[in-house]
């Protein structure tokens, strides 16, 4: 029991203190009742090392069964040796009389250590003195069993954090001793009565979270505990709170703690609620009770409140300024609003709800809510406080020096708003405990660090984040003086200095995360460096230039590199340097050489790319042993060799960009076969030939929403399987030799008929596309998945454009030009109200142009030159803008506007005296100008006057019309000033 004694009594937040207030008192409980046991840290007041009785033959007989059905991978009861029991790993005896009293058999998260399976074996019935069974952590996946029930000097039990299977056994209910009982965490265990907790008359501690209590009257059971001081009921689906009907609540009056977070209620709060006066921490968070009452109030022993996620609007409730025990408050992720001006120094006229008074709050949690405003002066009064975050707001102005007073705060986050201004020495002068620090601006570096070039804080940070600020453009004194960090993050700060070598040596060792990204840094980086505990590395966006570095880190996961000016090969031991690297982007340098084969050893790539370098050579073949790549983007290259079926392709991948250089071969037909992912392939720009491995019964991701084989050498026909695949949305297969029709069944590509465009990747890979549209090759990347678009351009197409192409309305672009396609323009081809481009020039297209063509109210790019095309030009709306000529030239058979063919009988109504036409013209426009102008003159004048005339003879209007227009533009100001700060934070 000594592990468990230390971690009882190990310093931590004022929060874990709290939250564990009823594990202490249980601790004193089971500490005088079993203060003979030899591990409890309270001791026995013998000597270290004396027992008077080894283990119990039959209990380590039992034990040894026990171990016989447990899979234990990790050799976790290796130390099950020997004849004394009482010395194996998890087991504690009675000093006296030798009996096992506790088995410890969790498992530690944090330790690497492999959980049990298996089953549990009846043989613990043997051990007839065990009051502490800890299982959690574990993996057995078979009902809890029954005979736990028989353990009848239980005092502690904890099976959270398994795999139980199963109804909740009553048999626990036989458990009268029991004091602490932890069922949490067993993926949802049902349980369809809880009657068997009646008879559990000394519990102190209750952790249900996560089993079903959905269609449980649990409050009846709960409340025939009298003990009861600690109830956990967290996602646990209860989806209202019961207004009871019982003659009493009797838990309320000892109860300490009260966690029913994560359930969604949605419901109001029942009388009993407000009847639990002792309650020290309440945990309702990530529910939906919308508003709190007056009567919370009544709470007046609360410590800890969490309210986050709970969709409260408005103000913060009255009743939390009124609660002077708090410690800790967490109102993160609601909808409050106003100034902090108002929450700090009062919601009225009196100072009775001022959370500014609450001295001995420690942890203010006031982020992603909609406070606006400045922080107020008066800040510093919370002079206890310890953590004060308020990111994700929209506070702008500047930050007051008075935070600077706060000499107790550790952890400070002021990132995600608006903020301006300037941040000097004042805002830290006592802020000797700050370990972190966090703040970024939407506006465009409004927030400057304007610290004397020599100054050294009096604190020492554990990490510190800036982002779009002004920092720059040297390293001060006052970051190379900071050399504890484990997190540096210096983003979009305009540093345009050389990064500090001996500084950033000494730092490497320890950093976990270092984010320099979107400055102008410039220099080598140090060539060789050792940071083993470094997972995020992102330098992008910046002017390093030299080669790549040698970094070697076995905890790295993410590195970033792209956009800068890095040269020379790839380290072709960079797959050992980095072996469980997730994410490499070294995109848009100047690298050239080979892919080195060795980076096929990094087993947990998710994202591999070096788009937009000089690099050559083949592909590495054993790419097909990244078990888990899913982003694989080496386009604008000068890569070469065959893509053959033969190399393998991973069955994991989302996005497959091998655009812009010169691949060959035959596209491999296990990328439509293996790949259920599959969501976007680019091979355009390349040498491929053949047809396209698609056919009618091939297995093909039904994600897919980007096909672009442009500029190739691939023939056949198109195949039809193209039309079953639901989000497909742009498809680019010009500049190649199909032949054939175009396939009748488009009208199956639903992204195309009703819009339900597929996002991007889920890793976070952020893809890019060159894609021709109205003309012009233009790059795509963040927006890539709004684009709709069909090119079939350049191609032996023949046959007619079917008429089905009609029902795409979501189709943005059309290009089917340079082809040898026949027959009529769709008639209904008007239907296609969000088309902005169309092609069908270089066709052998006839008849008329369609007069619905004046219903695509969105074109903007349109060409239909050199075709057979007859008749007369439709005319009206977006059509009066395309007055181009070359739009229809090479037609010789069209006529009207804007080319100067006129169409027959435009001219067969002429007048026979045109002098005579022009002369009553004449007047007729003088006498309409005149009729005009005396309107107009007319009009201002009774208009203008009777307004104003009216606002300068009498002074109240005069006052009440300015305030009016006054009134107006603040709120438009105000309200313009919200929708930005809101669309800046989504982009």
């Amino acid at each position: 029991m000594d592990s468990f004694c230390a971690n009882l009594f190990k310093p931590t937040s004022y929060r874990f203190q709290v939250k564990n207030v009823a594990h202490y008192l249980l601790f004193v409980i089971l500490a005088s009742s079993y203060l003979q046991t030899t591990k409890l840290c309270l001791g026995d007041g013998l000597p270290s090392g004396v027992r008077s009785s080894s283990c119990i033959e039959e209990e380590r007989r039992a034990l040894l069964t026990f171990k016989e059905d447990v899979n234990d991978s990790s050799g976790r009861l290796s130390s099950w040796v020997g004849q004394d029991c009482c010395q194996w790993k998890g087991i504690s005896c009675n000093n006296h009389t030798g009996h096992v009293a506790k088995m410890d058999l969790r498992r530690y998260f944090d330790r690497g250590i492999t959980f049990f399976g298996g089953k549990i074996n009846p043989s613990l019935l043997s051990l007839k003195n065990l009051y502490y069974l800890d299982l959690s952590g574990n993996d057995f996946q078979v009902p809890i069993p029954n005979f736990f029930g028989k353990l009848q000097s239980l005092r502690y039990l904890d099976l959270s954090y398994n795999s139980f299977l199963g109804e909740i056994p009553p048999s626990l209910g036989n458990l009268s001793n029991l004091n602490y009982l932890d069922l949490s965490r067993n993926s949802h265990l049902p349980s369809k009565n809880l009657n068997w907790l009646s008879h559990l008359s000394s519990l102190k501690y209750l952790n249900l979270g996560d089993v079903n209590l959905g269609s449980t009257s649990w409050l009846d059971a709960v409340n025939k505990l009298p003990s009861l001081l600690e109830l956990h009921l967290s996602d646990c689906q209860i989806q209202n709170l019961p207004h009871s009907q019982l003659p009493s609540v009797n838990f309320t009056s000892r109860l300490l703690v009260l966690d029913i977070s994560a359930n969604y209620i949605n419901s109001s709060f029942p009388s009993w609620f407000f009847n639990l006066t002792n309650l020290k921490r309440l945990d309702v968070s990530v529910n939906f009770f919308g508003f709190f009452p007056v009567e919370f109030a009544n709470l007046k022993s609360l410590e800890d409140l969490d309210l986050r996620m709970n969709s409260i609007q408005g103000q913060i409730p009255k009743a939390i300024g009124t609660l002077c025990s708090l410690r800790i408050l967490d109102l993160s992720r609601n909808s409050f609003n106003g100034s902090l001006e108002n929450v700090l120094n009062g919601f009225s006229n009196g100072t009775s709800y001022r959370l500014g008074l609450l001295e001995n709050l420690k942890e203010l949690d006031l982020s992603w809510n909609q406070f606006s405003g400045s922080i107020p002066q008066s800040i510093s009064n919370l002079s206890s406080l310890e953590k004060l975050d308020l990111r994700g707001n929209n506070l702008n102005e500047s930050i007051p020096e008075s935070l600077g007073q706060l000499s107790q705060l550790v952890h400070l986050d002021l990132s995600e708003n608006s903020l301006e201004g300037n941040l000097n020495e004042a805002h830290f002068r006592t802020l000797t405990k700050l370990e972190s620090f966090a703040v970024s601006t939407y506006g465009p570096r409004s927030l400057i660090f304007n610290m004397a070039h020599d100054w050294v804080p009096p604190f020492q940070l554990d990490s510190v984040s800036i982002v779009n600020c002004t920092v720059g453009p040297a390293f001060g004194v006052w970051l190379q003086s900071q050399t504890e960090l484990t997190g540096l993050q210096l983003s979009n700060t305009s540093i345009s200095d050389f990064i500090p070598e001996e500084w950033f040596l000494k730092i490497s060792f320890q950093l976990t995360s270092l984010d320099l990204s979107n400055n102008q840094i410039r220099g080598k980086l140090p060539f060789h460096m050792n940071s083993p505990s470094l997972e995020v590395i992102d330098l992008s966006h910046n002017q390093f230039e030299g080669p790549l570095p040698h970094w070697s880190s076995d905890a790295a996961v993410f590195l970033y590199l792209q956009s800068n000016l890095f040269s020379g090969p790839i380290p072709s031991n960079y797959g050992q340097l980095l072996p469980n690297l997730q994410r490499l982007d070294l995109s848009d340098n100047h690298l050239n050489g080979r892919i080195p084969p060795s980076l096929c050893n990094m087993s947990s790539l998710l994202d591999f790319v070096l788009r937009s370098n000089h690099l050559s050579g083949e592909f590495p073949r054993a790419w097909s042993l990244w078990p888990d790549i899913a982003d694989l983007d080496v386009s604008d290259n000068n890569l070469s060799g065959n893509f053959s079926s033969s190399m393998g392709v991973p069955s994991s991948l989302y996005i497959l960009n091998l655009s812009k250089n010169n691949f060959g071969g035959q596209i491999p037909s296990s990328l439509f076969q293996n790949c259920s992912y599959l969501r976007s392939i680019d091979l355009g720009d390349n040498r491929f030939t053949g047809s396209i491995p698609l056919q009618t019964r091939s297995i093909v991701s039904s994600e897919l929403y980007m096909l672009r084989l442009r500029s190739n050498s691939l023939s056949g026909h198109i195949p039809s399987r193209l039309c079953s695949l639901q989000y497909l949305h742009i498809i680019d297969l010009g500049h190649n030799n199909f032949s054939g029709t175009i396939p009748k069944c488009v009208y199956n590509l639903s992204a195309l008929v009703y819009g339900n465009y597929y996002a991007a990747s889920a890793h976070g890979y952020e893809e890019t596309a060159s894609l021709t549209l109205k003309g012009l090759e233009l790059e795509y990347d963040r927006t890539l998945y709004l684009v709709s678009s069909i090119d079939f351009s350049s191609n032996n197409l023949e046959g007619e454009i079917p008429d089905e192409v009609s029902s795409l309305i979501a189709l943005g672009t059309l290009n089917l030009s340079r082809n040898q396609l026949t027959g009529n323009i769709p008639s209904k081809i008007g239907n296609l109200r969000w088309l902005e481009t169309l092609d069908l020039s270089h066709n052998h297209l006839s008849g008329q142009i369609p007069q619905s063509f004046s219903s695509l109210t969105s074109l903007s790019h349109l060409n239909l030159s050199f075709n057979n095309l007859s008749g007369r030009i439709p005319s009206g709306y977006q059509l009066q803008t395309l007055n181009d000529s070359s739009i229809y030239e090479g037609n010789p058979s069209l006529c009207g506007v804007p080319l100067s063919t006129v169409c027959p009988g435009d001219g067969a109504h002429a007048p026979a005296d045109p002098d005579d036409d022009d002369h009553n013209d004449d007047d007729t426009d003088e006498n309409g100008k005149f009729g005009i102008y005396v309107s107009a003159v007319l009009g201002f004048i009774i208009g203008f006057w009777s307004v104003c005339g009216t606002l300068v003879m009498k002074k109240s209007w005069r006052y009440a019309y300015f305030r009016f227009f006054d009134n107006i533009k603040e709120r438009a100001a105000l309200a313009i000033a919200l929708r930005v700060a809101r669309w800046q934070r989504r982009t």
